[in-house]
């Protein structure tokens, strides 16, 4: 596999290895084979171990003492759970933009929110979406805070996000939601617009893991 310029080899580690369980080649419970995720990747152990000990942070996998890393469980309350934490820590910086409402990070999340809105693909509203959060994040998010957001978002793939046709409809009203709660001073509302967006993102990408074969179908209620 080709190296991705300017991505650390551990992270591209992280990428494959999550990919792989998003697609169905590793299970819940399945081994991690390191000398074959070297190998596929062209790269040394050295990365690799350093993305199973971020795995295992990020609750991914778990090792056990001289029998490897194993893949966690992984179902449909694992992915829930990932977006359900991604929505409540991305919604304190939210709820601090709010508190602080400035006009200088107003006008540019407002910026940024134009550019989503005409946006010609989902790749390029992606990009604006993230420099939507980022601007808020780097204002808002202390390095503990930022820390716990990027955690939370192993399990939210930008590859899925940058090709799914309706990312814009789907998720550009939670963003308007949060721009006018940022604007009116309103945490709780920029709290809540946070949670609703990480809930439907949850729900689009379980559909399509059930599509995959990856997840079973939820019982009916």
């Amino acid at each position: 596999m080709p190296k991705k310029y300017g991505v650390k080899e551990k992270d591209l580690v992280v990428s494959h290895v999550v990919e792989m369980v998003l697609t169905g080649r590793l299970r819940s419970g399945d081994r991690l084979d390191r000398n074959e995720i070297a190998h596929d990747l062209g790269l040394s152990r050295v990365p690799v171990q350093e993305a199973v000990v971020q795995l295992e942070h990020d609750g991914i996998v778990s090792t056990r003492y001289h029998r490897g890393a194993y893949v966690e469980r992984f179902d449909e309350s694992t992915v829930r759970e990932h977006h359900e934490l991604y929505g409540l820590l991305s919604g304190i910086a939210s709820a601090r933009a709010a508190a602080a409402s400035d006009p200088a990070v107003v006008d540019t999340l407002d910026g940024e929110l134009t550019q989503m809105r005409g946006a010609r693909d989902s790749r390029q509203f992606d990009n604006h979406a993230d420099r939507f959060r980022t601007t808020i994040n780097e204002q808002y998010a202390g390095p503990r805070l930022q820390a716990a957001v990027n955690s939370s978002r192993t399990f939210i793939p930008r590859a899925f996000w940058q090709t799914y046709p309706q990312h814009r409809d789907r998720l550009l009203p939670s963003y308007e939601a949060e721009l006018a709660a940022v604007r009116a001073g309103e945490p709780d509302a920029a709290r809540a617009a946070c949670a609703q967006r990480a809930e439907v993102m949850a729900s689009i990408l379980l559909t399509e893991l059930v599509r995959r074969g990856v997840l079973r179908a939820p019982q009916s209620q």
